[in-house]
């Protein structure tokens, strides 16, 4: 598969890009050749209160160790806010938005300072002692911010819970982090979507029973509703957090200690929570935000991405904050109450950096270029995109039409793991290949390993490695560090192990090929699921696919294909012409056993579509379809199976699969 046209740094002549070619060379080669010279001088990007003289200490063999800056002690929430209330106390640090509800909040760094110490306060009135866990199941508001830098003030550690989990899923998470407190809403909407907060974790409470730890809940009250409060535990959040004092002293953590954790997305078994630490943590995200979303004075950042995840963790909260930014939140939805409402606050909010996930562009594709067109978006300098890969074709509508082909688009690839990003553009100074996660950030040793665990060099596909540690890096899985070592060093021992498949082309440029456990082996032939996906996008008929392994009696493994068709322009679209398409493109060995024209298809609220349940589907295995309650929708997954079940999809000479 040929690579896209590339696009130059020179055709962004106005991009104010932070260095030159060169000096981004010597800065990887200096990581390279001095790893704890290079990073103990980026450590200087935070405020410590011991500045540190050690680097990295450990192994990625055997009981794999990582520690960084070991030395070091500070505290992140001072990092974030302190250090800039001498020159930044009048500059606005977060703009807090809710559809419906009017003008957004507008807090100073004074502002959210102050809102910070009054909840640290709260929490240590409450008893939270550092290194006790805080558990913060809240919708985009401005609390939830607060929370986590209240939690890094006092030396807790904050454990943010999806809005979406369901009850079962909440309970098993307060249980298996032991967390003492929780801070959740009343009530939260989602467009028309009523979300009940307080009464799912009553729910969750109720089931955890005496396995539970939680001792306290803050309630912030989000509708004029009625809100049942338990006595004793439960507490109104402004009533009780609004009257304490509005200073703390930052409690001076070492550098090592847990900053958070947060729980991963997983195919199968008990849910696993990952550490991050204090120091390393906070020096790589306060690194990745300059390098790559290269932060200037009067920007605002629109990550559009829920503080559940670590996207929201690094490019909501700690990353813009840590660098005297302006970051925004939402609760909006790209096409409520009418398609481009997320346009309406780029253009209202003089948003300049947005940042969200390729199911999101896919989604404001779908709605046509006019409803964009209808808006100025004159500020937008930047955008991001992570999550998943992007299809070459979504990729350039983003550039071109929302960007107006004068906005760099910032592809980036990283994990809850990673911390913060791992592969992406430094923009303006880089060349672009739209499909591509462009290179490693200086200081990241990537790799790419066969099928036995050896490394391959120059252009090459296979397992997606890290050969030298980070400081951003997860340091362990909560109580299980046994399962932290086989999960991700086990398969190419000595390198830390992704889970996900890449390509390296001739450049060094990376493309990722979707999860490992998304390689489909078809008689012999390997094949990546994101590369049937690409080739899909490439059909303005169809809005979004997945593509996934199904167990073949012949081949081993066979492809079926689900596709959801873009709206009136899906005229023609057939499940014949479809698998014509990828025949045609990538080998008639490639031909999908069945292809499914869907309404929608299963995804978290980060938009990562799962594609776990799209395999257990196609493969009939729908007995035990797993944890669902990360999903935006679940009704989603019975839609599905009906029409599996129901429809004769296109499968050859026999007829598709079924879901029993």
């Amino acid at each position: 598969m040929s690579d896209p046209t590339v696009i130059q740094p020179g055709h962004y002549g106005h991009y104010p890009a932070i260095m030159t070619q060169a000096a981004l060379d010597t800065m990887t080669r200096q990581a390279r050749e001095d790893p704890d010279g290079f990073w103990l001088q980026q450590a200087g990007r935070v405020q410590w209160h011991e500045r540190p003289t050690r680097g990295f200490e450990g192994s990625f063999e055997g009981n794999v160790s990582i520690a960084w800056f070991a030395d070091g002690l500070l505290n992140v929430s001072a990092s974030c806010l302190d250090r800039h209330l001498a020159d930044r106390a009048g500059q606005v640090a977060l703009i807090a938005h809710r559809e419906g509800h009017g003008e957004a909040e507008r807090l100073t760094y004074a502002m959210l300072h102050e809102r910070v110490c009054r909840l640290a306060n709260a929490l240590t009135a409450l008893g939270v002692k550092k290194g006790q866990r805080v558990a913060i199941n809240l919708p985009m508001i401005s609390e939830a911010v607060v929370a986590m830098l209240a939690c890094a003030r006092i030396g807790a550690v904050h454990v943010v819970l999806f809005g979406g989990f369901s009850a079962d899923g909440i309970a098993e998470r307060l249980v298996d982090s032991g967390a003492v407190a929780v801070i959740t809403a009343s009530v939260a909407w989602r467009g028309t979507k009523r979300v009940p907060f307080k009464e799912t974790m009553d729910t969750a409470l109720s089931r955890a029973g005496a396995a539970s730890a939680v001792r306290a809940v803050l309630v912030v009250r989000t509708a004029d509703d009625a809100v049942p409060m338990l006595p004793g535990r439960d507490r109104d959040y402004h009533d009780f957090v609004d009257r304490c004092d509005a200073d703390f002293a930052p409690v001076i953590m070492k550098a090592e200690d847990p900053l958070f954790m947060l729980y991963t997305s997983g195919s199968t078994g008990k849910p696993k929570a990952v550490v991050h630490a204090c120091g390393g943590y906070i020096v790589w995200a306060a690194y990745t935000m300059d390098m790559v979303y290269t932060h200037r004075p009067g920007d605002v950042l629109w990550c559009t991405a829920d503080v559940a995840w670590i996207t929201g963790h690094s490019s909501v909260v700690y990353g813009p904050l840590a660098n005297g930014g302006t970051t925004m939140i939402s609760d909006s939805l790209p096409a409520y109450p009418h398609p481009g409402r997320w346009w309406d606050l780029v253009d209202e909010y003089r948003v300049t950096m947005l940042f969200s996930a390729p199911t999101a562009v896919r989604a404001m594709m779908a709605d046509g270029d006019d409803v964009v067109n209808r808006h100025d978006l004159g500020s937008l300098r930047l955008l991001g995109i992570a999550g998943e890969p992007i299809s070459p074709d979504a990729w350039l509508w983003y550039h071109d039409v929302v960007g107006r082909k004068r906005c760099p688009v910032a592809d980036t690839w990283w994990q809850t793991e990673t911390g913060g990003i791992v592969l992406g553009p430094v923009p303006g100074v880089q060349p672009l290949k739209p499909g591509s996660a462009t290179r490693p950030l200086p200081g990241i040793e990537m790799a790419i390993a066969d099928a036995q665990g050896r490394i391959l060099h120059g252009a090459a596909e296979g397992s997606l490695c890290i050969a030298r540690s980070w400081p951003g890096q997860a340091r362990t899985i909560w109580g299980d560090h046994a399962r932290f070592c086989q999960t991700y060093f086990s398969k190419v021992p000595g390198f830390y192990f992704t889970g996900d498949g890449a390509r390296r082309d001739s450049d060094g440029y990376y493309w990722i090929t979707g999860r490992m456990d998304d390689v489909i082996n078809i008689a012999g032939h390997r094949l990546g699921t994101a590369e049937v996906e690409d080739v899909l996008g490439d059909d303005h008929r169809i809005l979004e696919s997945a593509a996934v392994g199904v167990p073949h009696p012949v081949k081993g493994e066979g492809l079926v294909v689900f596709i959801m068709p873009r709206g009136d322009n899906a005229a023609g679209l057939t499940g014949e012409g479809v698998a014509r398409l990828i025949s045609q493109r990538l080998g008639r060995y490639a031909a999908p056993e069945a292809v499914y024209i869907v309404p929608d298809l299963p995804r978290t609220r980060s938009g990562k579509i799962v594609r776990r349940l799209l395999r257990k589907i196609a493969s009939g295995e729908t007995g035990n379809l797993g944890d669902l309650s990360a999903l935006t929708d679940t009704a989603v997954v019975g839609m599905i199976c009906n029409r599996v079940w129901g429809e004769m999809a296109f499968a050859g000479d026999e007829p598709a699969r079924v879901c029993a």
